[in-house]
């Protein structure tokens, strides 16, 4: 290997810096011929089959391209660039050829089964018996059982589906990227408060001009259908934001997706039948808790049925409100967000605006790492010396009560061009333990907040101080009380941003704090897909609960706690709306479930028509006929919820029951949370999801639970 490319490093964090995309193909090359080396190599030993030679190689093998894919899989979401993307298509169609052909490979198969029917299997470690039946499992869904030309076929439809879905992907990108409007009179942003004005004064000049520039960005989005007075400009931002990638809006058909939607389920329903399954619906459970198409569709309708009375009754206030109050006759849907904003502090005297000063992002950080400190007993440590792929990337060492560093995160945080939106967690690199080697699990946590902003001239801004944000102790500010007049005002987070950072950062934690050796269930490897959201929907709670946001909601220029006025008005507000919330949930799970359940090669995908469908069944808010929302649902078209969007509520069951052990017994409670580290995190996949939540929770989960987390429980 060339010592050169850092890519090729075996050891250490990514050099993220001396990454070139021209390095990119050489070092996917370099890996996958030493990975088929190395699978030649254990057929080939004339050894018996046992777990050590044949499973634990391939596992070794794995891990070694997971390390240097991993980066650049990153860098396209966060740093996207032209020659960056050319390099990534012809790597990943590289991977998937070679994972298709190892999938279909009999003899690895055999392999795999010899070790699985030896009479010591049974005694293995629980993680490596469900490793083994993972691997059987997998070799499975990928068609190793299939004959010509079906195998061929398969192997064809694998690298399509990866293509089109990073097409899909970059053309929502690109779409969003495409659209701008400049704003030179400010009072075309009245009724904007000055946080969202200054997002948008930072994007104007990022550009070079003067003003104000509204995108499709979603600080940008958020401000003006939240806040704007200005209807036509909600509506020209709505119409943009909800066609991207379409046939639809002000860059109709240059992005559009319609025909790659097409393209996917086709393929997604020829693959599952060539499996052997009824549709990829079906073929999706064979991964997740659920046990049949009809136990989802059950769940959801029975959702809808619940929550559909609510949202109506939600929506008719909501309509009253605009049309008595907001003199809006009839409610858009780019009204919605606006209107729903100044019902809200109407009835709670409750304004976005009015939290968002106490949720200063280094300290929700700050407390963040507090909350996993007293549940968790691990600390942050901030890290300086490490290469990152933008100068606002933080990295922090994971450090147990004995002072060791155990793991690492990487948080990127802010949005800005070339990053895809919305928030996630990644492998960055898995804990792998062997007697050869001991690696450190590292994780990458993204989200696409908006960026600190730089004050006027006569604002002291006191952000707070890096010892905080290390979680060590010391108090908010800066040494002399304050800083000097033009300095940053920090980026200031919605409590909705909170969540979501909150969100992110239990997936994280499930990676992290994992105590499995092996990488192919260990974190959130291999863990049940509808159950995969229960640790990050768990640490959502956290951001509710009153002695949480006492250690980390504090105004950021005064240093003021939350006040319990304020808190008991978040509080009272907590439900509002929760009907429209849930039945909009319902329509993205009952849409996707749909469109892979029902798919026809006579009829086609039915896409906007099953939508429609859905809309009439659970739909309270009707958007206008051009809406496309699918053509920019990566979550289900280049993400991995295809027929799974489901599991976000269903997770939430588990979650919403789970956090009630910790009400009951205390949020804080350290043998509550010792017990949540060892039953749930600690596991990983090395058991069946519920047996873990059972044995955290003592019985199985209680639907209900997850109602009463709404507010809607009778």
């Amino acid at each position: 290997m060339n010592p050169d490319n850092p890519l090729l490093a075996e050891s250490g964090l990514p050099r993220f810096s001396a990454i070139r995309p021209e390095q990119v193909e050489p070092a996917i090359d370099a890996v996958l011929a030493d990975y088929r080396a190395g699978i030649d190599a254990v057929l080939a030993s004339t050894a018996p089959r046992d777990f050590a030679g044949v499973i634990g190689c391939s596992e070794s093998l794995e891990d070694r391209l997971n390390r240097t894919w991993a980066p650049v899989s990153h860098l396209h979401g966060v740093a996207d660039s032209e020659a960056l993307r050319k390099a990534y298509a012809a790597a990943q169609e590289k991977i998937v050829e070679f994972s298709s052909e190892l999938g279909q490979n009999r003899d690895l198969f055999a392999a795999v089964n010899a070790v699985a029917q030896r009479p010591d299997s049974t005694t293995l470690p629980a993680a490596a018996r469900a490793l083994l039946a993972h691997e059987l499992r997998d070799f499975r869904l990928a068609g190793v059982a299939l004959e010509e030309p079906a195998r061929t076929r398969f192997r064809e439809i694998s690298s399509a589906l990866a293509k089109l879905a990073t097409e899909f992907e970059e053309a929502v990108l690109d779409a969003t990227d495409a659209w701008s409007e400049s704003i030179h009179d400010e009072a075309a942003l009245a009724g904007i408060p000055e946080s969202g004005r200054a997002v948008l004064r930072a994007y104007a000049q990022d550009q070079g001009e003067d003003g104000w520039r509204v995108t499709l960005k979603q600080p940008s989005v958020q401000a003006v259908l939240t806040f704007a007075d200005d209807r036509a400009l909600r509506e020209r931002v709505y119409t943009a934001y909800q066609t991207r990638a379409s046939d639809q809006g002000p860059h109709a058909g240059q992005f559009d997706n319609s025909a790659r939607m097409e393209q996917l389920l086709a393929l997604r329903h020829e693959a599952a039948q060539l499996l052997g399954f009824h549709d990829a619906a079906e073929e999706s459970l064979a991964t997740k808790m659920a046990p049949a198409p009809a136990t989802v569709l059950d769940f959801l309708h029975d959702l809808a049925a619940r929550a559909k009375p609510v949202a109506q009754r939600e929506f008719a206030e909501l309509r009253e409100y605009a049309r008595t109050q907001l003199g809006i006759a009839e409610l858009a849907a780019w009204d919605v967000g606006y209107a729903a904003e100044k019902l809200r502090e109407h009835k709670y005297a409750l304004r976005e605006e009015e939290l968002k000063p106490y949720f200063a992002l280094d300290a929700v950080l700050e407390g963040l790492f507090a909350i996993t400190g007293r549940i968790f007993g691990v600390s942050l440590k901030p890290r300086s010396d490490v290469d990152v792929w933008h100068a606002d990337v933080r990295y922090y060492d994971l450090v147990g009560a004995d002072g060791t560093v155990f793991a690492g995160a990487y948080f990127d945080l802010y949005a800005r061009a070339g990053k895809r939106g919305g928030a996630w967690m990644d492998v960055c690199i898995n804990r792998f333990v062997d007697a050869a080697h001991r690696q450190l699990p590292v994780a990458f946590l993204t989200c696409n907040f908006a960026p600190p902003t730089k004050g006027s001239a006569d604002e002291v801004r006191t952000p707070p101080s890096l010892a905080c944000v290390a979680g060590e102790g010391g108090t908010i500010g800066s040494a002399d009380g304050g800083v000097r007049a033009g300095a940053a005002t920090p980026s200031l987070l919605t409590h909705d941003d909170v969540l979501t950072l909150f969100h992110e950062f239990g997936h994280g934690l499930h990676h992290l704090l994992t105590e499995v050796d092996l990488p192919g269930v260990g974190g959130i490897n291999g863990v049940e897909w509808d159950a995969v959201e229960l640790p990050s929907q768990f640490m959502e709670n956290f951001g509710w609960q009153r002695e949480a946001l006492d250690l980390f909601a504090r105004h950021w220029q005064s240093g003021e706690r939350l006040p319990d006025d304020l808190f008991a008005r978040m509080q009272a507000a907590r439900h509002f709306h929760a009907g429209l919330f849930l039945v909009r949930q319902l329509e993205f799970a009952l849409f996707d479930f749909r469109i892979h359940r029902e798919y026809e090669p006579t009829r086609g995908a039915r896409v906007m028509e099953i939508l429609a469908e859905v809309r009439a069944e659970v739909a309270v808010i009707q958007p206008p006929t051009w809406q496309r929302f699918p053509h920019a649902f990566t979550h289900i078209f280049a993400g991995g919820y295809a027929a799974g969007y489901y599991s976000y509520l269903w997770a939430e069951v588990l979650s919403a029951d789970a956090f009630g052990r910790f009400e009951e017994e205390g949020v804080f409670n350290a043998t509550t949370g010792a017990c949540w580290r060892k039953e749930i995190l600690a596991v990983g996949a090395s058991r069946p999801a519920l047996e873990s939540f059972i044995a955290f929770r003592g019985r199985a989960p209680t639907p209900d639970a997850l109602l009463r987390s709404y507010g809607l429980a009778t």
